[in-house]
């Protein structure tokens, strides 16, 4: 499905290289996703931005992807401060304290044995939904979560690059 293009993707597309790229960076941490995607403007409708922002996401190296989850706080502690964070985990927000505790330590245990964050994509998630998640994904292998983290954080960069393109919010809560 085509969508029009609205007049946030107009000033993105005419926007300068550094300002495109310090949005794709509230976007993605990843600096070579947000080079792959300003390399691809001008984009005709939000679609063509999507289906850029998967490519990119599906070229990311290991290393590129570390970057990516560098810049996600763990599930349950929102970056203070971060309305967008904020925004994307208000499933955990009025959780139970047992619930907010178990993601902490299952969180914990997740990135020691994975070395990076548990991610999912949280936004329209309960609490217990992203505890059940974790609680599954815990013991795959690393590879596994690679890939699985790869699709989560396409989900998120498309959650994300829409919001930023076709919301007319206040420039302060981007």
């Amino acid at each position: 499905m085509t969508t029009s293009a609205p007049p946030g993707l107009a000033r993105f597309n005419a926007a300068d290289r550094p300002d495109v790229a310090a949005l794709l960076h509230t976007v993605c941490a990843s600096r070579a996703w947000g080079a792959a995607v300003a390399d691809g403007r001008p984009y005709r409708h939000v679609d063509a931005l999507l289906d850029a922002s998967d490519a990119a996401m599906a070229g990311l190296t290991g290393a590129d992807l570390a970057e990516a989850m560098a810049g996600h706080p763990p599930i349950g502690r929102p970056t203070p401060g971060d309305a967008t964070s904020a925004r994307e985990q208000s499933g955990v927000s009025g959780a139970a304290d047992e619930l907010r505790a178990e993601l902490l330590e299952l969180n914990l245990a997740y990135q020691e044995r994975h070395g990076h964050v548990f991610l999912i994509c949280a936004t329209g998630r309960t609490g217990e939904e992203m505890l059940a998640a974790l609680r599954r994904r815990i013991g795959n292998d690393t590879s596994t979560e690679r890939e699985i983290v790869r699709t989560e954080l396409g989900k998120i960069n498309r959650i994300r690059l829409t919001r930023l393109v076709t919301a007319e919010a206040a420039e302060g809560e981007r």
